[in-house]
């Protein structure tokens, strides 16, 4: 279809506008990028993007995500203009209380958001994730006669997002893998929040990312509706094995004279000047209008858009009847398993085995993977010590895109925005891993998973001063407390490996949020005391009796991975009146009834003491200020695990004495 210039030029103004509206009304928000990039918008929306605004996960359409999140009035003029289900009404509750258009784009609250971006530098490493889901599908489902996948993931970005590390982590990743689905735009306009650019980078942009492996085309005027047509398109045909990046030079809040070009035209400043800027974008006095021609414009070009959607309906449904399999395969991204079905997948482990829980974990992963044929996994260059590589599965690379190991290098941020970018597109169940210590690198992303409810895993290992002679730097002695304050992030610290078959399980079945394994360096012992269906089943509540007491209760012992199995043998030495209780998973806990909370910790029974390797302050919502608990509330040492957990007091003997004084 050719270009329509003009009334994309008009639609561009009219976007300008709703931004100045909605921002104005609420005297809050960004308008640097929403005027700025008005013209990109106008050649995405209304001319390059394959989108069905009816369908707004359509399985083949362009993903396109917004990174500078805080531009968020861009996207929401954009898709309301297109046809989503965004009325006019919701661009004037602009940052508004329940409103469809928050602050920063939020996945889940807005048609057509495929991505929740706000921090900057995240929607980059999403968009990496989504195109390496567009590789991976792409090579599993498509077949010499139907083509299902061949779609792109579009990034617009700034030099706020281009300056975060977690960006270029994941645009090495991306070059080096050859994602030629991905199409980064960078709103170049030369400005961040505090000053000019200059003051912080005079990096070359080009350069750089040439060297990593991407095409770059240079846009010297971003406003040129042809130009940005030319350089999209030129991008989409590409084949060169490589990433695009178009990097146009703008205008920051171009449209409002007395700010564009500068710092102030950044955030809500312009705002005030509104009235005069809607008078010289041409615009009517009327606030938040839309021009009949340009409505005409954009209803047409739906009308081609459910065409190309209709023609690829077509092919799906002719793939579907000749694969049935296959189609049977792409349905099951909806499935959840239940935790008993994957339970019955796994084999128990022999009663003397005294294994790590991330070595359980490798033997847990294997039928796993067989089960979940869409399950995937990668590790931050760990995979020989984090031990979740899939035995019977290649690497995903750029010559073997049906690969389900993916290598992350040691970029734990960009791997952990990856997984949600992943995630996001919800064709693959996706997990990650590295040592629970390096979790402080990829907690941006993983409170988004969070916030987002993405069903990530992270398998995470060497998760206590049991990690032994790396000393300090890598014993984690807050960072299980630290990640369990994380609402909607389930921490599950198993004690031995009937536990960790439990808790991937528990993780597996879970659908509205992400879930940690803190897993062992260090072999522990089967905790034989407990019956297995016990130790497995018990996880998914997240706290459970391990051993009840067998004369009237007197005190209760809590404690939870490698540590359990003091609290166990501290139980025998305080007698037959002592209870036993795991806690895996405080959230998982917290979540049952207070009925099931008071079976395993009676409220009558307040002599408890808790032991972790750790630092000590949650367990007191459990102990309670009465109780007791055996912990380290400082860093740790470098010596053998043994003796680091001996010199820091984690032992039956202190658990008894501790127990002794409450």
């Amino acid at each position: 279809m050719k270009l329509q210039t003009d009334l994309l030029s008009q639609a561009a103004a009219q976007a300008r506008g709703l931004a100045i509206d909605a921002v104005h009304q609420c005297s809050s928000g960004h308008l640097g990028l929403p005027l700025g990039a008005a013209e990109i918008g106008a050649v995405l929306f209304g001319h390059t993007l394959v989108h069905h605004p009816a369908e707004p996960r359509w399985l083949n359409r362009d993903r396109f995500v917004l990174s500078a999140g805080h531009g968020s009035m861009f996207l929401y003029a954009w898709l309301h203009l297109s046809g989503y289900d965004l009325s006019l009404d919701d661009l004037k509750h602009f940052r508004a209380l329940h409103s469809k258009t928050p602050g920063h784009p939020e996945f889940g609250e807005t048609p057509g958001v495929e991505c929740t971006t706000g921090p900057l530098g995240q929607g980059i490493g999403n968009a990496v994730g989504l195109a390496v889901s567009g590789q991976m599908a792409a090579a599993r489902f498509n077949t010499a006669e139907q083509v299902i996948f061949d779609h792109h993931v579009i990034c617009l970005a700034g030099d706020g997002c281009m300056q975060e590390g977690v960006a270029m982590e994941a645009c090495a990743f991306a070059g080096h893998q050859g994602l030629d689905n991905l199409i980064l735009i960078y709103d170049a306009n030369d400005v961040t929040l505090d000053a000019m650019a200059d003051k912080t980078q005079s990096e070359n942009t080009a350069a750089r990312f040439k060297a990593i492996g991407w095409d770059v085309q240079t846009l010297t005027d971003g406003h040129d509706l042809a130009a940005i047509e030319k350089s999209l398109r030129k991008a989409k045909r590409a084949k060169t094995g490589r990433p695009q990046l178009i990097i146009a030079r703008t205008i920051i809040g171009k449209g409002i004279p007395e700010v564009q070009g500068t710092a102030k035209g950044h955030g809500e400043s312009g705002a005030k000047f509104a009235d005069a800027a809607r008078l010289g974008l041409g615009l009517p006095a009327e606030h938040f209008s839309v021009s009949p021609a340009v409505r005409g414009y954009f209803a047409a070009h739906q009308r081609r858009l459910k065409r190309a959607h209709a023609k690829w309906r077509r092919t799906y449904e002719a793939w579907r009847t000749a694969n049935p399999d296959q189609a049977a395969l792409l349905d099951s991204r909806h499935d959840r398993p239940t935790a008993a079905d994957l339970l019955a997948k796994i084999p128990a482990f022999a009663p003397e085995a005294k294994l790590a829980t991330r070595a359980a974990g490798q033997a847990i992963l294997q039928p796993v993977a067989a089960a979940l044929p869409l399950f995937i996994t990668g590790s931050a260059d760990l995979f020989g010590s984090t031990l979740n590589y899939l035995a019977a599965e290649k690497d995903f690379d750029r010559t073997h895109h049906t690969g389900r190991n993916l290598r992350y290098g040691i970029r734990e941020h960009g791997m952990a925005a990856i997984n949600n970018g992943l995630a996001y597109d919800g064709i693959f169940r996706t997990s990650c891993a590295t040592f629970l210590v390096f979790a402080d690198y990829s907690r941006p992303s993983m409170r988004l998973a969070a916030l987002a409810k993405l069903p990530v895993i992270y398998h995470y290992t060497h998760d206590s001063v049991g990690v032994g002679e790396d000393g300090p730097t890598h014993q984690p002695v807050e960072t299980v407390s630290g990640l369990r304050v994380i609402p909607n992030l389930d921490v599950i610290r198993p004690a031995d490996p009937e536990e960790t078959a439990g808790a991937y399980a528990a993780a597996l079945a879970r659908s509205d949020g992400p879930t940690l394994l803190a897993l062992t360096r260090q072999a522990v012992p089967m905790l034989n005391d407990i019956p297995v269906a016990t130790r497995r089943e018990g996880v998914a509540q997240g706290g459970y009796v391990a051993v009840a007491e067998t004369a009237p209760l007197t005190c209760i012992l809590l404690s939870c991975g490698s540590e359990l199995q003091w609290a166990i043998a501290a139980a025998k030495t305080l007698g037959p009146g002592t209870r036993v209780v795991s806690m895996p998973s405080f959230f998982r806990f917290d979540r049952q009834s207070q009925a099931y909370r008071d079976t395993v910790l009676p409220p009558s029974c307040r002599r408890r003491v808790a032991i972790e390797a750790g630092v000590t302050a949650l367990w007191h919502k459990y102990v309670g200020w009465e109780g007791k608990v055996v912990g380290i509330d400082r860093f740790g040492l470098s010596a053998p695990g043994p003796i680091v957990m001996q010199e820091l007091g984690i032992t039956v003997e202190a658990l008894v004495a501790a127990a002794g004084s409450v």
